[in-house]
């Protein structure tokens, strides 16, 4: 395949609070430490849809917004994947419950958010977006499947494309079935011509191998607590600048080679 062109990177999870910040840690330069993340309102979207944005929404756009602060782009001019393994679990709690009931009342609102593209949705509106969108999930391997969707349409429409995969905890009754300990985003913005910012160059492959851990038994655990951070051996293969071999998590019998070259 093809190399991709990293041109920015947005990140969101306890203790990684932004790219800019998150860098140092993930090259191992100092410790992470176990800062939770506040309450999060995006700054792109209207007042209304600022009201309406479920916490999935929301956590999808702490890691957009970071990577959007970071590049020169026109947003509105690139194709977007948004990646989830559950979206938001929450929505779909509220409205089951009220499904049991007599009166079934089911929040417009609710309904609204309940899709698995609601975050693609609400990025359209925020930059104004007409370019194609997808929404994508694969259980733990969401943030890979997201990758080879955006490599697709790097390659195959010849667009450039922001990546955005997130996971937030669901709701207590839902935890023993889907126990995300955190919640956590990323955003890669992506192209398929190497002039301009380039962060690193991504070469990506299929493979059936272990996928990657973290040195760091704090890092590896938010690796494996939210889905999304699963790319966080990518950001950390990026942050270290040196060039690196690594595994993500697909599906069962089949993972996805990625060979990082820094620029």
């Amino acid at each position: 395949m093809k190399p991709l062109y990293l041109r920015a990177v947005g990140l969101a999870a306890p203790g990684l609070p932004g790219w800019a910040e998150a860098r140092t840690v993930l090259a191992g330069e100092r410790p992470w430490r176990p800062l939770p993340e506040e309450p999060y309102v995006p700054r792109l979207l209207p007042p209304n849809e600022q009201r309406r944005a479920p916490p999935g929404v929301r956590q999808a756009f702490r890691a957009a917004e970071d990577a959007r602060s970071a590049c020169e782009l026109d947003f509105s001019t690139l194709a977007a994947v948004f990646a989830s393994s559950d979206s938001d679990l929450a929505v779909m709690d509220r409205i089951s419950r009220i499904l049991a009931e007599p009166v079934r009342a089911v929040s417009p609102t609710d309904f609204h958010n309940s899709v698995h593209n609601a975050a693609a949705g609400y990025w359209g509106i925020a930059v104004g977006c007409r370019r194609v969108s997808t929404a994508v999930g694969g259980y733990d391997g969401s943030f890979a499947a997201g990758l080879l969707e955006a490599a697709a349409l790097v390659h195959g429409d010849g667009q450039g494309v922001l990546l955005v995969a997130f996971d937030v905890p669901p709701p207590p009754l839902l935890r023993d079935r889907r126990p995300l300990s955190c919640a956590g985003s990323i955003a890669l913005v992506l192209d398929g011509e190497p002039g301009g910012t380039v962060l690193a160059r991504l070469h990506l492959d299929l493979a059936d191998e272990v996928e990657t851990t973290l040195e760091q038994a704090e890092l590896e655990s938010l690796r494996l607590g939210n889905p999304a951070l699963r790319g966080l051996p990518l950001l950390s293969a990026v942050a270290r600048r040196t060039p690196a071999r690594l595994v993500l998590c697909h599906t069962e019998g089949c993972s996805v080679a990625l060979r990082v070259e820094p620029s």
